[in-house]
């Protein structure tokens, strides 16, 4: 199962692999890889190397002296150091994940088939003396040659191999069941302890290597390689040193490269302009190269070029804490920009069981009676539907036992009907039935009975709403119709209300008739539905909104499902579906969650409104640094800049290092929010904005004005500067 411990800052666990990497990240091949904080680099280098030279010159004063030329170095190197400790602890919370998955990975002895081709199982279970193996093994003992087959190690296994599991054994690749059925444990991956059905010929044939068979046995086909798997695949995408930076991300990083660009043409330009301002005015001192890369540094957009490969890393990250295999952060991104959501009515709108809701009954017949009936004839009928009617009945009191001898009576796809049979003492036989209303109508018009026409009426008008009738005989008298309905999930209405408040539309499939889709649509609450949908209806739907330019998020399991899947800009595929499912989506949700769509497309808008935020601040905190650094090095020479001062700073040098420090102290505030994400709320384009703005935006203006002053107070207090 992936690790789902909750963030904590200091975590010893991450905190010191991230402070090692902060220094082995210093090199020249890792820091050109961000152009906003290699300039920092470069800044802190060659303000290193400016302290050198002061050390070797007489002691001079101000701008100029040693001390305070090494104090801005140093804190230049600081704010590199804590740009590389945001983007190592990302990676380290990935690592964390992968290592976790790491763990999951098992040396195995397989049973391989000699020939692939005839491959049928011959065992029943684990040759005589072989040993299941416990949960914490690494190595199993090498089974026992077969008939039919070879010890083949996992590692050695090849895809189009076949191979034999049995209970008690792991599977050791992913394949694709081809002969048998057996209960299968997947906690190790999904983190869910029931375990699932995996059998051949279905939608449910795809196994994953790394887990066990609880019951049964399997023949499985090797469809992957070793080191391709599904769980080596998981590893590889939450290693944040391999991720690619999304179209988004580069966009932004050319933003600020060109910022950066701007910046640093203006830095270059004021010393010829100071030795022009100085000559000209006969007074005042030339601004030094310190205070230069000094003023570069805090202009330029560091904040977020500091955070903003931690900012994707932790994106993805975030997607692993809900299970989710995101196979790039352009997934994860494209879920934050997705405004039509494909959803499928079974199990993502509805609970997928259809339930007793009411008793319609027959003119004459009491609803107690038809209650009564309906759940005795239930009685032995273990589906969910069976289930609900007898839970329905206890509900309204229809307790009545059956007196006599009692003989089941199962469904069968022929009857379409089930129910029960009583021998009474005077030796008759009363047979109750339930089923649906046609292959009742047929069952009694055989035995000389009719439907009455009030009951076709109601079974009519229940279809209307999209509802599933079942009629209840008792003999050849009819009593009534019990209506089956499709439950809407709970709360369910209110979220597409939240999507839609967000511009994203809501669309259901489903493979209902219209009617049965309509009603069901509208009580759920979406935008619009496709009915009787086939693999080209969905795929045709998709690519219809896409070429209006939207961006489309669906789910799907089925091998039914690849081609939509494949076409859809984020697509998740069940963990429990098939192997060509999960390589047509781009993402895998482990818990097979098909709602889990609604918080994937959470997770890509938090992503994006994180990146947003930070940009936000890191551009408004620049003006603060205006008034701080400008009038210090130029008040020499105009005096009339200090009125800009408005913060009065202790003094031109105090002003460039309280600067220089709050520039570099304020990325280290700023990890938890990169790293954790600004909080998701589900509100218009232009209301979040406008909250971006007075949030980020005004709190970049004032926050830097107070820390600036207060480091300010602290240097002059301490004689620092």
């Amino acid at each position: 199962m992936i690790n789902k411990k909750p963030f904590v800052l200091l975590d010893p666990a991450l905190l010191k692999p991230a402070i090692v990497a902060s220094f082995t990240k210093l090199s020249p091949r890792v820091q050109w890889r961000n152009p906003v904080m290699f300039v920092v680099f470069i800044g802190s280098i060659l303000t290193t190397l400016l302290g050198l030279q002061a050390l070797q010159l007489p002691a001079g004063k101000g701008a100029g002296s040693a001390g305070f030329i090494f104090a801005v170095a140093i804190w230049l190197w600081f704010t590199v150091l804590f740009a590389n400790f945001a983007e190592a602890l990302a990676e380290g919370r990935s690592k964390a994940q992968a290592a976790s998955l790491r763990g999951l990975k098992k040396s195995t002895w397989a049973k391989k088939f000699r020939d692939p081709k005839t491959a049928t199982h011959f065992a029943a279970g684990p040759p005589q003396g072989e040993i299941a193996p416990s949960e914490s093994s690494v190595v199993r003992e090498a089974p026992s040659v077969g008939a039919n087959w070879l010890p083949e190690q996992a590692e050695n296994l090849r895809k189009g191999d076949v191979v034999q599991v049995d209970a008690g054994e792991m599977i050791p690749l992913d394949g694709e069941v081809i002969e048998g059925v057996a209960s299968v444990d997947e906690s190790a991956i999904t983190g869910e302890s029931a375990p699932v059905v995996r059998e051949s010929g279905g939608d449910f044939s795809a196994v994953t290597g790394g887990t066990r068979v609880l019951s049964d046995w399997l023949v499985v086909r090797i469809t992957v390689n070793p080191g391709e798997s599904f769980l080596d695949r998981m590893i590889s995408m939450v290693e944040g040193a391999k991720r690619q930076k999304t179209p988004n991300e580069i966009a932004l990083t050319i933003l600020l490269v060109a910022l950066t660009i701007v910046f640093l043409a203006v830095t270059v330009t004021l010393l010829p302009f100071s030795i022009f301002s100085v000559e000209a005015a006969g007074a005042g001192t030339v601004v030094s190269i310190t205070a230069l890369v000094a003023l570069l540094v805090c202009l330029i957009p560091t904040t977020i070029g500091g955070l903003l490969s931690a900012v994707g890393v932790a994106g993805m990250s975030r997607m692993m804490q809900a299970n989710v295999i995101a196979t790039s952060g352009r997934a994860v991104e494209a879920a934050g920009d997705v405004d039509v959501l494909l959803l499928d009515k079974t199990g993502t709108i509805t609970h997928g069981n259809r339930q007793a809701s009411s008793f319609l009954p027959a003119p004459g017949v009491l609803e107690a009676m038809l209650a009564t009936c309906a759940m005795q004839a239930s009685m032995a009928d273990e589906t969910p539907e069976g289930r609900s009617i007898v839970t329905l009945a206890q509900k309204i009191n229809a307790c009545q036992a059956l007196v006599g001898h009692t003989t089941e009576v199962p469904f069968t796809a022929q009857t379409r009907m089930s129910g029960i049979d009583v021998k009474l003492s005077d030796g008759s036989v009363r047979q109750l039935r339930k089923g649906a209303v046609d292959a009742v109508r047929k069952y009694i018009e055989a035995m000389g009975g009719n439907v009455p026409a009030e009951v076709l009426r109601a079974s009519d008008e229940v279809s209307r709403r999209g509802s599933t009738p079942l009629a209840v005989s008792d003999g050849k008298q009819v009593l009534g119709v019990v209506e089956l309905k499709d439950i809407v999930k709970a709360g369910i209405k209110e979220r597409f209300g939240e999507l839609r408040r967000m511009g994203i539309k809501t669309v259901m499939i489903t493979g209902d008739n219209k009617l049965t889709a309509a009603a069901i649509a509208a009580e759920a609450g979406v935008d619009d539905f496709l009915a009787e949908a086939t693999p080209e209806d969905k795929l045709k739907l998709i690519r219809q909104y896409q070429a209006e330019g939207r961006l489309v998020a669906m789910t799907g399991d089925g091998t039914n499902d690849a081609p939509a899947l494949a076409q859809a800009d984020v697509a998740v595929a069940m963990n429990s579906g098939t192997q060509a499912a999960k390589e047509a989506g781009n993402m895998v949700d482990l818990d097979s969650n098909p709602t889990k769509l609604l918080e994937i497309v959470e997770t890509g808008k938090a992503l994006l409104m994180t990146r947003g935020s930070l940009t936000t601040f890191s551009i408004a905190n620049d003006v603060a640094k205006y008034f701080a650094i400008i009038p210090a090095i130029f008040v020499t020479t105009y005096p009339q800049l200090g009125a800009l001062n408005v913060m009065r700073l202790g003094s031109p040098s105090s002003a460039i290092l309280s600067a220089v420090i709050f520039n570099a102290l304020i990325i280290v505030f700023l990890i938890p929010l990169a790293l954790k994400g600004v909080r998701y709320r589900a509100v218009g384009a232009a209301a979040l904005l406008r909250r971006n703005l007075l949030i980020y935006g005004v709190g970049g203006l004032i926050v830097p004005f107070i820390g600036i002053k207060a480091i300010d107070l602290l240097l002059v207090a301490m004689s620092l500067a």
